[in-house]
């Protein structure tokens, strides 16, 4: 699914230059002339990148964006901000936003600030179907398996982890070979790798 510009701003002119300007280079783009009805159809399946005016009759793009936030969006939003709404774009970014633009705005700066968003994001979406995939890995593992994991993990033997557990080396080793089967590794090293900081 191609990556969408979700345009949110209630001046008309600003909102269809941007999306022709979005357009004419390749990129899908939706827009909404108000916060509400943006939230009204707003999708947690929604991919790709928020571009939002922090000043607008009824909700203000900063009240959108705390509604997103409750939602769970990961979407990356940048703020289109006045300049006396700086400060209030600063602190949107420090809690979280992906970064804002100063009107008037040259289309290029915004374009480019888009694209580099959507790269982030691309990048976040694949890390986050890979964590869920370890996650699916580790749901297979009994706990037994999950023991002997912790302990390869921690560096010790088969020995030391069959006289932790109190069973035989064999089993220990069959745990083990189990492990590394079931997580798609070769070894203790790739095992660690895999999982990193995730692993708890």
């Amino acid at each position: 699914m191609n990556p969408t510009i979700y345009l949110v701003d209630d001046d008309d002119a600003i909102r269809d230059s941007l999306s022709w300007m979005l357009q004419a280079r390749g990129l899908d783009c939706r827009d909404w002339a108000s916060g509400e009805a943006f939230l009204a159809s707003y999708d947690a399946g929604f991919h790709g990148c928020l571009v939002l005016d922090i000043r607008m009759g009824g909700m203000s793009g900063l009240q959108v964006f705390d509604v997103l936030l409750e939602r769970g969006c990961t979407l990356p939003v940048i703020f289109l901000t006045g300049h006396g709404d700086i400060p209030m774009a600063v602190g949107a970014v420090k809690r979280g936003a992906y970064d804002f633009i100063e009107k008037p705005f040259n289309s290029n700066t915004l374009a480019d600030v888009i694209e580099a968003a959507l790269k982030q994001a691309n990048i976040q979406r694949k890390e986050a179907a890979s964590d869920a995939e370890i996650e699916a890995r580790l749901r297979h593992l009994t706990p037994r398996e999950r023991e002997v994991m912790d302990r390869v993990l921690a560096g010790k033997l088969n020995k030391v982890i069959a006289d932790e557990l109190n069973l035989a080396m064999r089993t220990v080793e069959v745990h083990r070979a189990n492990v590394f089967d079931k997580m798609g590794v070769r070894s203790a090293v790739e095992l660690s790798q895999l999982l990193g900081s995730k692993h708890r």
